[in-house]
C-alpha cells in the first residue's frame, strides 16, 4: 500500500495524494472486481469511498474532505475477488505536512552577513584545504518543557545541506537534505517524528549546515564565489510540541537561536571535507537572514541515506604512513575510517580515486573536484572519521599520515544514494553478463542522488536530460523510480523556457542554453515513460503543455520539418566510436519520436491528438525522402542511423527488411562489434531482437573484444564507463578531460536483458503492466535466463532454461494483470503448459493472474 508512490510518507505535501495497493494471490484467475476505502483520524472515519465496482488499485485519488496540515490519517483498503466474495483487508497510513503558508512561523537564520566568508582566519592545517571559506554553520537553541509532549514534529529545510540534533543526538537518517531542485522555484523541507526525544526539563534543538549546492562548488564552473543560488547556508525549521491537555508549542527558528562554527572547518560536495576534531562550537547570536519563506515544498519523493557499507577487500602500504585501500567496487558515498593511537593535531588525509594508474590513484579524471577529506586528530585512544557533507565517486582510497598500521577494519565505505526500493532482479548462466547487470545496478545507484546525474566523481555531478531519458527504462526495471523522476521532471519543466526549449541540464546552473536533440526530448520522454511503466497520469498532465512546447519550438524554427535549426549544442550520437551518425538524421528522427508521443499523450488524455499525429506523419514523409535510399540504406550509413529510422518507425514499409540487412551487414563486417554512442546503444540490441536478429543482439552482448560492455569487464570494470575507450590496451586513458568510469548510459542495454532476454514486456497500448506481453529469447551463450520486477500491479517473472531440445518457460503474472506468453518453438504442438491455461493456441498462451511452467520443443 503507497500514498503518492511511497511507503508511510511522513509530511506530505500533496493535497489530493494517490492511494495505491498491490495484491499478491497463488490462485490462477484470481482478480479485485470492487474495493472500498475508509480513511479515519484519531479513530474517526473522515471518508468512506462505499463499495466501488471496479479492478482498479492505481493512483486512487484522495476523494474525502480537505486534508488538514500536520495530521496523521490512516486508511484502509477492502478488496472483493473474481466471485465477488470478500478477499482480505490492509491498512497503512500517512501524514500531511505543514500545507498552508501560515502554518509556518520560522524564518531564516544564519551567520551576520557582515563575517562572510570566514568565521575565523584559516588555520595551516586549512590552508590545504581548496576553499577554507566553506565552514559549515552551526546553530543551536535551548528551551524547557514542563512534560514531555505526546506529539513532537521538526519541520526542517536549509539553504544548503543541514543536519539536524536535539538533546545532542542526531534526528533522522537523512543525508544531504534537503536535497537539489530548481531551487528559485522549489525548495523542499522535510519532517521528523521526534516524539521520543523530546524531555521534560532542558532540551537543545541543533543544526549545522554546509554550503552544498546551494554555495558551494557545483558542476564544472572553477569559481566557488559565483555561488550559483546564495553567497551562504541558512537554516529554516520550526519544532512543533503537542501536549496531553491539548496545548501547543512551536519552537521556530528566529530571535533567541545561536550560531558558530565547530569542528568542521570546511565542507564541500566536490572538494571534500576538513574537519579538526580539537575544536568545539563556539557561538554568538544568529542572524535572522530573510522573513520571506520562499518557494518551500513538503519532499515528494525517497530521500537520500546511507543504504549499504562495503568492506575493504585489500589494504596495502606505499610508503611511511601511507595507504592504499580497495574496495572491491566503484561505488559512491564516503569512507569512515577508525583512528588508533593518533596524537592531538595529527592530520590524517583521504583522498578518493575510480582506478589506479601503476598502482597509485588516478586522479587526472577528477578535474578540479579535489575529492579530499582531512581529518585532525584530538588525541582519543579510538576516534571515527567520517565526512558528513560531501560525497565521492570511488573504488579506492588513500589515507596518508595514519598514525601505526592500517588494516580492512578499520576502513568502511558508506553508499549513498536517494533510498528507492531496487525491486528488479535479472540473472543468467553466463557469469559476465551477471557483471554486466551488476554494474548497471551499481552505475544507477551511484548516480541517482538527489538528481539523475551524469556522474559522480569529478566537478561535474549535473542533471544531463539525454543520459536520463536513455537509460529511464532500464532504471525502471531495476527500482520503482516513480517518485523520484516525478520530482525530478519539475525541474526540467521549470527550466523550458518562453519559446518552448527544455535544456541539456535540471536544474539549470552553467548550461543555460537550449537543449540539443535527444537532450531536449528527456521532457517529452520521460513522463510518457511514467505514465506507461507505473501509470503515472498526474505527471503526464502536469508535463503536457511543456512536451507539446518543446515540438512546437522545434517546428516553429523548421518549417521544412528538417531539425537543423535551433539545435542547441548538438551532440549527435555522443561518444560513438568509429563511426559519425549526421546529426540531422539524428535530430529529424527525434523531432518525430517527440511529436509521436505528444499524440499519444494527447490521445490518453482526452485531448485532440489530431494535430500531432498529422505532424508525425508529415516529419516521416519528409525524413524518408531526405535521408531514406530506394536501396533502404539511410543517410550517413552508420548502426546508429539505422537503428533511429527502424525504432522511430521511419522507414517505408517495403523497406524495412532492408534495412535490417544493411544494418546487420555493418555489425558482421566490424566483428560483432557496435560503434552506437549515448543514444545509439539503448536501441541496438531491442531493434535487432525485434527483427529477428537476434542472433546478433547476444553476439553484441557476449563480445569481449574492443569496443563492448564486455571488454570493460574484462579490465576490471564494476559500473558502466562513460566512454568505450575509457582505457584500452593499445591506447592506456582516455583524455582525463573527460573520462568518468561510473555513467550509467552505455548501461541502457539493461531493458533488454530483462524485457527480451528473461521477456518481461507490456502489450502495445498498456500501462502500468495491466497487459502484458512475455517474449523470452533463448540465444547466444546462455542455458538459462530470468528476470523479476515488481511492477505498480505487483510481482511479474518471467526465466526460460534449455535442457536440450526442451524449453521450460516459467511465468509469474500478477492479480489485476493478464499476459500474452510467446514461446519461440518451431512445433507449436509440443507446447505445454501446467497448470492449464485459460485459453492455448499454437505457440502463444493466454494468460490470467497466476504461476505457469510451459515447456515446448526449443529452436
Amino acid at each position: 500500500m503507497t500514498t503518492e508512490q511511497l511507503t508511510e510518507p511522513l509530511g506530505l505535501g500533496e493535497p489530493r495524494p494517490r492511494l495505491s495497493w498491490k495484491l499478491r494471490s497463488d490462485r490462477i484467475g484470481a482478480a479485485q472486481t470492487a474495493y472500498r476505502i475508509t480513511a479515519t483520524v484519531a479513530d474517526r472515519v473522515v471518508w468512506d469511498s462505499g463499495r466501488r465496482d471496479s479492478d482498479e488499485t492505481l493512483l486512487i485519488e484522495w476523494d474525502g474532505p480537505a486534508l488538514q496540515s500536520a495530521t496523521r490519517y490512516h486508511w484502509r483498503v477492502e478488496v472483493w475477488d473474481e466471485h465477488g466474495d470478500p478477499a482480505g483487508s490492509a491498512q497503512t497510513w500517512f501524514e500531511t505536512g505543514l500545507l498552508h503558508a501560515d502554518d509556518w512561523t520560522a524564518v531564516w537564520i544564519g551567520r551576520d552577513p557582515v563575517s562572510l566568508p570566514m568565521v575565523d582566519p584559516p588555520t595551516d592545517e586549512q590552508r590545504s584545504f581548496p576553499d577554507p571559506a566553506a565552514a559549515p554553520l552551526y546553530l543551536r537553541h535551548a528551551f524547557e518543557v514542563a512534560e514531555a509532549p505526546v506529539r513532537a514534529r521538526l519541520y526542517a529545510t536549509a539553504r544548503g545541506v543541514y543536519e539536524p540534533a536535539l538533546n545532542g543526538e542526531r534526528v533522522g537518517d537523512l543525508e544531504l537534505a534537503p536535497g537539489w531542485t530548481e531551487y528559485h522555484e522549489r525548495l523542499q523541507y522535510q519532517t521528523y517524528d521526534v516524539t521520543e526525544r523530546v524531555r521534560a526539563g532542558a532540551n537543545v534543538v541543533e543544526a549545522v549546515v554546509a554550503d552544498g549546492w546551494w554555495s558551494g562548488h557545483v558542476g564544472f564552473d572553477p569559481s566557488r564565489p559565483a555561488r550559483h543560488y546564495g553567497l551562504a547556508p541558512a537554516f529554516l525549521g520550526q519544532l512543533v510540541l503537542d501536549f496531553a491537555d491539548g496545548s501547543r508549542r512551536v519552537i521556530a527558528t528566529g530571535d533567541g537561536w545561536q550560531e558558530g562554527g565547530g569542528p568542521i572547518r570546511a565542507a564541500d560536495l566536490l572538494m571534500g571535507e576538513f574537519v579538526d576534531a580539537r575544536r568545539t562550537p563556539s557561538y554568538q547570536p544568529a542572524a535572522v537572514l530573510d522573513r520571506e519563506l520562499g518557494p518551500l515544498v513538503a519532499e515528494p519523493d525517497q530521500p537520500i541515506r546511507i543504504v549499504d557499507d562495503v568492506l575493504a577487500i585489500r589494504v596495502w602500504q606505499r610508503g611511511a604512513g601511507r595507504w592504499l585501500v580497495d574496495f572491491g567496487q566503484n561505488l559512491v558515498g564516503r569512507v569512515a575510517l577508525t583512528v588508533r593511537g593518533a596524537a592531538a593535531g595529527d592530520r590524517i588525509v583521504l583522498r578518493h580515486a575510480e582506478v589506479l594508474d601503476d598502482g597509485e590513484l588516478y586522479l587526472a579524471n577528477l578535474r578540479r573536484a579535489a575529492a579530499t577529506d582531512t581529518y585532525v586528530s584530538a588525541g582519543g585512544a579510538t576516534e571515527v572519521f567520517e565526512p558528513r557533507f560531501t560525497f565521492h565517486g570511488f573504488r579506492y582510497a588513500e589515507v596518508s599520515g595514519y598514525p601505526g598500521e592500517l588494516t580492512e577494519d578499520d576502513v568502511v565505505a558508506r553508499v549513498i544514494h536517494n533510498d528507492l526500493p531496487y525491486t528488479g532482479r535479472f540473472e543468467c548462466s553466463d557469469e559476465m553478463v551477471n557483471r554486466l547487470q551488476a554494474n548497471i545496478v551499481w552505475g544507477q545507484r551511484g548516480n541517482f542522488l538527489a538528481v539523475p546525474t551524469d556522474c559522480p566523481q569529478r566537478d561535474e555531478r549535473l542533471g544531463w536530460l539525454a543520459d536520463a531519458q536513455v537509460f529511464a527504462p532500464t532504471a525502471t526495471r531495476n527500482a520503482d523510480v516513480s517518485a523520484f523522476f516525478a520530482r525530478w521532471l519539475r525541474d526540467v519543466v521549470d527550466g523550458q523556457d518562453a519559446d518552448g526549449a527544455f535544456r541539456d541540464v535540471a536544474p539549470i546552473l552553467v548550461l543555460d542554453r537550449e537543449g540539443a536533440p535527444a537532450w531536449g526530448d528527456a521532457g517529452v520522454i520521460i513522463p510518457w515513460l511514467l505514465w506507461q511503466t507505473y501509470g503515472d497520469r498526474r505527471t503526464l498532465e502536469r508535463s503536457f503543455e511543456a512536451m507539446a512546447a518543446w515540438v512546437g519550438h522545434i517546428h516553429r524554427h523548421n518549417p521544412d520539418l528538417l531539425w537543423r535549426n535551433r539545435t542547441g549544442n548538438s551532440y549527435g550520437d555522443w561518444l560513438q566510436v568509429d563511426a559519425e551518425t549526421p546529426r540531422d538524421v539524428l535530430s529529424t528522427a527525434y523531432f518525430a519520436h517527440s511529436t509521436r508521443i505528444v499524440a499519444d499523450a494527447a490521445a490518453v488524455l482526452g485531448r485532440d491528438a489530431t494535430k500531432y499525429r498529422d505532424l508525425h506523419a508529415a516529419i516521416k514523409t519528409r525524413f524518408i525522402e531526405s535521408y531514406v535510399h530506394e536501396d533502404g540504406s539511410v543517410e550517413g550509413g552508420t548502426q546508429t542511423s539505422y537503428l533511429l529510422a527502424l525504432a522511430f518507425d521511419l522507414l517505408p514499409a517495403g523497406l524495412v527488411g532492408a534495412a535490417v540487412e544493411h544494418l546487420a551487414t555493418d555489425i558482421e563486417k566490424r566483428g560483432n562489434r557496435l560503434t552506437t554512442g549515448f543514444v545509439g546503444v539503448s536501441l541496438l540490441c531491442p531493434v535487432l531482437t525485434e527483427h529477428g536478429r537476434a542472433d546478433l543482439a547476444y553476439a553484441l552482448l557476449h563480445q569481449e573484444e574492443f569496443p563492448s560492455w564486455g571488454y570493460s569487464i574484462r579490465h576490471g570494470a564494476t559500473t558502466i564507463w562513460e566512454r568505450w575507450d575509457g582505457w584500452t590496451e593499445h591506447g592506456g586513458f582516455q583524455s582525463a578531460a573527460m573520462n568518468s568510469f561510473n555513467h550509467y548510459s552505455l548501461g541502457s542495454v539493461g531493458d533488454w536483458l530483462y524485457g527480451r532476454v528473461a521477456g518481461i514486456g507490456q502489450a502495445p497500448g498498456s500501462a502500468a503492466h495491466r497487459d502484458l506481453l512475455l517474449r523470452p529469447t533463448p540465444g547466444g551463450k546462455l542455458s538459462w535466463a530470468r528476470a523479476e520486477q515488481e511492477t505498480a500491479r505487483g510481482l511479474v517473472a518471467c526465466g526460460w532454461s534449455l535442457d536440450g531440445d526442451r524449453l521450460t518457460v516459467t511465468v509469474t503474472v500478477p492479480p489485476g494483470s493478464a499476459a500474452i506468453l510467446e514461446i519461440p518453438t518451431p512445433d507449436p504442438d509440443s507446447v505445454r503448459c501446467v497448470p492449464v491455461a485459460s485459453s492455448a493456441g499454437g505457440a502463444t498462451l493466454r494468460l490470467v493472474s497466476g504461476r505457469y511452467t510451459v515447456t515446448a520443443t526449443s529452436y
